[in-house]
């Protein structure tokens, strides 16, 4: 379902203030409980962070194929084999933070100067068929908000279990 310029709009103010959510729920996590994990299947408040980074940055590629390809494919991935195969807790996460930061910056720039007749486009992804320019928006401003939300549950759980 297509987005009207003011739905886009508040879509692209929370995409863009993603960023700072993320930091100030990590910035609430003592050093002691960032790669701590609530769970074998679980990922660290460090491993949240990281993860963002990756999807991120393969967002700002989704949209950009989505918006200006014809027909173009988005490729699903496995994030739980990311975290493992990239070894998550080995990555810096201010280096991660900082690619958050900037890919997100560069990409709400960019979307905010399209004129109206670049939107609603739509491609298919690998995992779940349509895929719009809609979609993305709604996925991606609401990333970083759950991922906040996810770090905030860890520390909760970590001071459930140690105090």
């Amino acid at each position: 379902m297509a987005l009207g310029m003011s739905e886009r709009d508040a879509y692209l103010t929370r995409y863009g203030s993603g960023p700072a959510l993320l930091r100030l729920a990590w910035s609430e996590v003592p050093a002691d409980a960032r790669q701590w994990r609530p769970g074998t299947d679980k990922w660290s408040a460090h491993e949240v962070v990281v993860h963002c980074a990756d999807s991120e940055t393969y967002g700002a590629t989704r949209i950009r194929l989505v918006l200006a390809e014809k027909e173009p494919l988005i490729i699903g991935y496995d994030e739980a084999q990311w975290a493992q195969s990239f070894d998550y807790h080995g990555q810096d996460v201010e280096l991660a933070f900082r690619t958050i930061e900037a890919v997100r910056s560069n990409t709400v720039t960019m979307l905010r100067r399209l004129p109206e007749k670049a939107w609603n486009r739509v491609g298919r992804h690998s995992h779940s068929g349509a895929y719009s320019d809609a979609d993305w928006l709604r996925i991606y401003a609401e990333h970083l908000e759950i991922h906040a939300r996810q770090i905030r549950r860890n520390l909760q759980a970590w001071k459930d279990r140690f105090g």
